[in-house]
């Protein structure tokens, strides 16, 4: 267990590297968006990767914890260190340079506190496209997201953030500094370090900057709300749109109407054009090459899953205003969500074709437990589904929290019994540190704490998140 941060550390920091990289700990730093975890320490914000290497040097020659800082949107708990000794608050908010741009390479290299939104508007200014797309995208930074290797809308066609880096700059434990802002394609001169800290949630190393891929913008765009059954056809209908449309399917998303009522309910304006509302929908993205035409494969496809009673009802969008509309209503769930309470949110993988038996088998074992309200969502073309427990209406998420540990354990054992991931896009962080350890294979497990040991052997990056904190 690392030692707590002390004045006397801070008065060398400040001698170092200016008192005014000292934060005053707004109340962000210490909070996460679902107000389970209050943190604590002291902020510092530096301003290159240099000042970085020092922090955490003069921290490691002291033993005191490191929790990276990114946009704060985690939803685990791995920004947050709420108990045990008070750490340093690293936070990379002022780390915010596009350091280069490489379009002819479709490549750009950025800070690691550079914000999603505006990696998005430099690609798109220089006529790329960086694909990754999320809710949070507006105060998510890219640190973070490859910290999490965070994953959105579009990991069906370009994958997660893993899939989205060529390279990485990353201090080490010991204040030592990786130059890994490769843009290369191919290398394979050892070990793959970069997909080794991706995903690793700052326990392994601090990342700095990173090379990111971009993609050339697709021509031809077209998106669908359409209106399904059950699960069970909004998969056949997956593989009915990715047959007509092969690769260019770049998002397809299912949402089940208790988001659309938690909408209303916490009086969040959102227009859903489909009336009357199903039970289902799914929201439809296709990216398409030029001299093609979105609206008519989207025409062709409905009409064929019409017949094959595998839709009730659609809209095509016919502007892009009526797509982002459509995308507002799924990216603003969230936000319901939040003001309505969850006992307990699940962020799950599992096979593809176990996703119907899954949604079967966990609604009825939570309609045992109690009288509560579930809002299913999420990315069914990756096989990660958002799947979150509320109160009845009516009622406070207080009310319910004795059920909480059921609820939990009741999802999460479906989970595993149907050969998924309890951890799917979200991280692990400090809340499901003990779900990995019930439900992680002990081989992996001890690897992964061996690469810690190796790594970070005084244990002082991000101390307890991903693997349990060892007692001194």
């Amino acid at each position: 267990m690392p030692e707590p941060v002390t004045q006397a550390l801070l008065d060398r920091l400040a001698a170092r590297l200016g008192a005014d990289r000292l934060l005053p700990a707004p109340a962000h730093h210490f909070s996460e968006p679902r107000g389970r975890y209050r943190g604590q320490g002291v902020v510092i914000a530096p301003r290159s990767t240099e000042e970085v290497a020092a922090i955490v040097a003069l921290a490691a020659a002291e033993g005191v914890g490191i929790v990276p800082y990114g946009g704060g949107t985690g939803l685990v708990g791995g920004q947050i260190m709420a108990e045990g000794p008070a750490p340093l608050v690293l936070s990379l908010e002022r780390m915010t340079a596009i350091r280069a741009l490489h379009p002819a390479e479709n490549v750009m290299i950025v800070e690691a506190g550079c914000i999603l939104s505006e990696v998005q508007r430099a690609a798109e200014a220089a006529g790329r496209l960086f694909p990754l797309s999320l809710a949070s995208e507006g105060s998510a930074r890219i640190g973070g997201l490859l910290a999490t290797n965070a994953g959105g809308a579009n990991v069906l066609r370009w994958g997660n953030m893993r899939a989205l880096c060529l390279g990485l700059e990353v201090v080490t434990a010991r204040g030592e500094v990786w130059n890994g802002l490769t843009r290369l394609r191919k290398d394979n001169a050892g070990y793959d370090l970069r997909d080794l800290i991706i995903g690793s949630e700052g326990t392994l190393g601090v990342i700095t900057a990173a090379a990111l891929r971009l993609v050339p913008r697709p021509p031809v765009t077209g998106t669908a709300l359409l209106a399904v059954p059950s699960p069970e056809a909004a998969l056949e209908l997956l593989t009915l749109v990715q047959e007509a449309a092969g690769e260019n399917v770049s998002a397809f998303e299912i949402m089940h109407r208790q988001g659309v009522d938690f909408l209303r309910e916490t009086g969040l304006a959102v227009t859903v054009p489909l009336d009357p509302l199903p039970d289902w929908m799914v929201l439809v993205d296709l990216g398409l090459p030029r001299g093609t035409s979105a609206d008519a494969l989207l025409e062709e496809v409905f009409a064929e899953a019409l017949d094959r009673g595998l839709v009730s009802d659609g809209v095509i969008a016919r502007s892009v205003a009526q797509a982002r509309a459509f995308w507002h209503l799924r990216e603003t769930i969230p936000e319901a969500n939040r003001r309505i309470g969850s006992v307990s949110s699940h962020d799950i993988s599992v096979p593809l074709s176990a996703i119907p038996r899954f949604i079967e088998t966990a609604d009825r074992a939570i309609a045992a437990l109690g009288r509560l309200r579930i809002n299913c969502f999420g990315h069914l073309g990756d096989g990660n589904l958002h799947y979150n427990v509320f109160p009845a209406e009516g009622r406070d998420r207080a009310d319910d929290e004795d059920l909480r540990p059921a609820i939990k354990r009741t999802v999460h054992d479906i989970v595993h019994d149907l050969g998924g991931s309890v951890a799917a896009e979200h991280g692990v962080g400090r809340l499901k540190v003990a779900d990995l350890e019930t439900y992680g294979d002990p081989v992996r497990l001890e690897m992964m704490r061996a690469v810690k040991r190796a790594l970070d052997p005084s244990g002082i990056l991000n101390p307890g998140a991903v693997l349990r904190a060892p007692d001194r």
